[in-house]
């Protein structure tokens, strides 16, 4: 490109504009440099469960995608257009509530190790009637080693639009300029918007005004809905960073499809005769218009000409909480038992999708990851493993000192089968109340053990938590909608694996709930 300019020089006939001709040089070498960074995009979407969508994430005895109801009732063609171009993961996993997936996505660290292992309430301190005294309750802190901080280090431009949630009211965490973000669009302490409406100025003109979206006051009275509003400041800032000829990390956190469950007017008559409640009606809304939003997103990384170097990682949070049903036999992530807040997999099964947003296999940063079209990746990943990823796709190697409890997805972003990697994953969660209380998941390949600690400890649905004991067992490749209880006949197995689960929880110093006299109650082995 440089050397394209020199031969077709627009100054040569002004000799006394050196300088002109060295700065239009000097911007075109900018922008080439730019182009040698792939772009990054983590498009995060709080509360989508892997059922809420018409992409079929969940796969048959022979591994091809097996559509269900309610992949029949949601609308995302962006999600279909982004799938139909990469790689899907159908056992991508997060923690079940929000804040500890959160800042596992920016540390690269399980929740059970960063210590914030319930989401944050903004206000006080929510760790639970036995929750651990100690679980960290301020979230994300200044001079953590962060991926966007990480980043910014060498050279790009980082940038955060949306729901944050890393920290509450007047901690450090509350800012996510405070924890490596150069940019932050509408990212605060809370999780909920006080509301989706422009006309209500996002909470800010309603009682709800703790809850309102910061910095877009110019959409105040408008018709404009915050997802929307939230993708056109997201598009702007990456319009910014390519004029300027830097390579951009998006971090793209919608506050949709999280209650409120506002209808968004622009997809409310797509579902007006789905008998639906009105609740699930306002739900799907949100789920087309937060799909609209990564397809607009799409289309501008390509208005651009960026998107043949923009890598793009989809991903929710945690599990479904469409209102359709509380109980987990009525699940919003139907067939997989549970919802948002559970111990069972449609708490934390979420859905993940990793493509280039426009496939040019000549493209250097696409020969080095070279993502195949339409697959679908059945080995177990995770959240945290994000963070080590992006830093091999990028070229920039793991901090030092910095403990990283996930591992590079690399070999299954190529559609293989890393036969070196650990199918597990763990989930630590010693908080209530909640749809599950004072838990702890540990997967380890087929098989899943559930930790009950205080069994008989009230949900938010006023049930027990669990009366058959402290344990339960799945084998997930034979059972997996978790209806059988293998924990009586699989004692060995039981076992083992919480000798596995208890390692990795001390490894990482987890914190642990408290009994009545605060003494901590730590997982036990059957038997012992």
């Amino acid at each position: 490109m440089v050397k394209n300019i020199e031969n077709h020089d627009p100054f040569k006939n002004f000799p006394n504009m050196t300088i002109f001709r060295t700065f239009f040089i000097l911007l075109a070498f900018n922008a080439l440099q730019a182009k040698s960074q792939p772009n990054i995009m983590v498009f995060l979407v709080d509360d989508m469960g892997v059922m809420d969508t018409s992409v079929a994430f969940l796969t048959d005895s022979k591994g091809n995608p097996k559509r269900y109801p309610l992949n029949k009732f949601y609308r995302t063609p962006s999600m279909e257009r982004l799938a139909k171009q990469g790689v899907r993961f159908n056992q991508f996993y997060a923690m079940s509530v929000c804040s500890p997936s959160r800042i596992s996505l920016l540390t690269g660290q399980n929740a059970a190790r960063h210590g914030a292992t319930n989401w944050i309430n903004p206000s006080s301190n929510n760790r639970g009637k036995f929750g651990p005294p100690k679980w960290n309750w301020k979230g994300l802190k200044k001079g953590e080693v962060t991926l966007p901080g990480v980043l910014a280090q060498e050279g790009y431009r980082t940038i955060h639009v949306g729901k944050a949630h890393l920290g509450p009211k007047g901690s450090e965490g509350e800012e996510p300029l405070n924890v490596g973000f150069e940019e932050n669009v509408g990212g605060a302490a809370f999780g909920a918007p006080g509301s989706y409406y422009g006309k209500a100025g996002y909470g800010a003109l309603t009682k709800r005004r703790s809850h309102a979206v910061p910095h877009l006051k110019q959409y105040h009275g408008s018709e404009t809905f915050l997802t929307e509003a939230l993708t056109l400041e997201a598009k702007k800032r990456v319009a910014q960073s390519v004029k300027d000829g830097k390579p951009f990390f998006l971090h793209f956190a919608h506050y949709a499809v999280h209650a409120p469950f506002h209808s968004d007017p622009r997809f409310a008559k797509n579902y007006e005769k789905s008998g639906k409640p009105k609740n699930a009606q306002a739900f799907a809304t949100l789920i087309e218009g937060m799909d609209k939003s990564l397809g607009d997103m799409l289309d501008c990384f390509e208005e651009l000409g960026v998107a043949e170097n923009t890598l793009v990682i989809f991903l929710g949070d945690n599990g479904s909480d469409a209102p359709l049903g509380h109980q987990h036999e009525v699940a919003c992530a139907a067939p997989l038992r549970g919802k948002k807040g559970a111990h069972y997999e449609g708490g934390m099964r979420v859905p993940f999708i990793a493509s280039w947003a426009k496939r040019n296999d000549d493209l250097a940063a696409q020969k080095a990851l070279a993502i195949p079209a339409g697959v679908i990746q059945p080995q177990v990943a995770s959240v945290e493993d994000i963070f080590p990823t992006v830093l091999k796709a990028v070229g920039v190697k793991k901090p030092e000192r910095h403990k990283i409890d996930g591992s590079m997805l690399q070999t299954l972003l190529k559609g293989e089968r890393d036969e070196e990697r650990k199918e597990q994953f763990l989930m630590h969660y010693p908080h209530g109340p909640h749809r599950s209380n004072y838990f702890t998941v540990w997967r380890d390949g087929d098989y899943k053990v559930i930790y009950h600690a205080l069994p008989e400890t009230k949900t938010t649905g006023n049930r027990v938590q669990f009366s058959g004991g402290n344990y339960e067992v799945y084998h997930l490749a034979n059972d997996p909608f978790e209806e059988r209880n293998l924990a009586a006949v699989k004692s060995t197995l039981l076992k083992k694996m919480m000798a596995d689960m208890i390692r990795e929880l001390e490894k990482c110093g987890a914190n642990y709930p408290v009994d009545d006299s605060g003494k901590e109650v730590k997982p036990k082995i059957p038997g012992k």
